[in-house]
């Protein structure tokens, strides 16, 4: 007898400018761990994680793409076939959010139109230098039809709310039958069958963080 490992595979993207919190973001959401050493992302990185939720397993496929322009040819093959598409500022630097509607725009025009888009600003641990107010965040967030939610990525606060509402978000819009299914252009995949019968919760953890080698000279 067959089973599934999930019931659904979702393609997920964060984008934002540099050193705004990507790819601890996915650290911690994926693996729960934290670095305060500063690495430049090459190109793309990639993590998965399953969530369950009514029942369903959803496995979470990350990208993590690097924010530097040099790379954005390379990252912007990335946006497409991509269910949700996570963009990131970082509260204590106003650059990072003022660049974030010319994100939300390039997303716009490389991804599927049923794409969801969440707006995350990151490094809320540190409120003492936070430039970027939340009511900000917010009508950015409302103006451009997103769900919003700040987060740090150090203490993992609101992390997985991300993750999990976004995930939420997507699942009703299945049963709504918003997208097409049959079509992979929309970022999901149904259910894999796999032979030994059982659902796995863990496979792949491996890949954590893999990074893209072709990207690299």
């Amino acid at each position: 007898m067959s089973g599934v490992s999930f019931n659904y595979l979702l393609k997920y993207i964060i984008i934002g400018d540099p050193s705004v919190g990507k790819s601890n973001i996915l650290l911690k959401y994926a693996h729960n761990k934290f670095t305060n050493e500063y690495q430049a992302t090459i190109g793309v990185e990639f993590g998965a994680k399953n969530l369950t939720l009514d029942g369903k397993i959803f496995r979470i496929q990350i990208w993590d793409t690097a924010g530097q322009e040099n790379f954005r040819s390379i990252t912007r093959a990335y946006y497409k076939n991509s269910v949700c598409a996570i963009v990131t500022y970082d509260i204590t630097n106003r650059n990072s959010f003022e660049n974030v509607q010319d994100w939300i725009d390039e997303v716009k025009s490389q991804t599927p139109k049923e794409i969801l888009l969440v707006l995350v600003g990151n490094k809320i641990d540190l409120e003492n230098e936070r430039v970027v107010s939340f009511d900000e965040g917010k009508k950015l967030s409302k103006n451009n039809d997103m769900l919003f939610f700040e987060t740090s990525a150090k203490n993992g606060n609101g992390i997985n709310d991300v993750f999990l509402n976004s995930c939420r978000e997507i699942y009703q819009n299945i049963e709504k039958g918003f997208y097409d299914l049959n079509n992979e252009a929309c970022g999901i995949k149904k259910g894999e069958q796999i032979d030994n019968g059982n659902i796995n919760l863990e496979k792949d953890d491996e890949n954590i963080n893999k990074k893209k080698k072709c990207c690299q000279k």
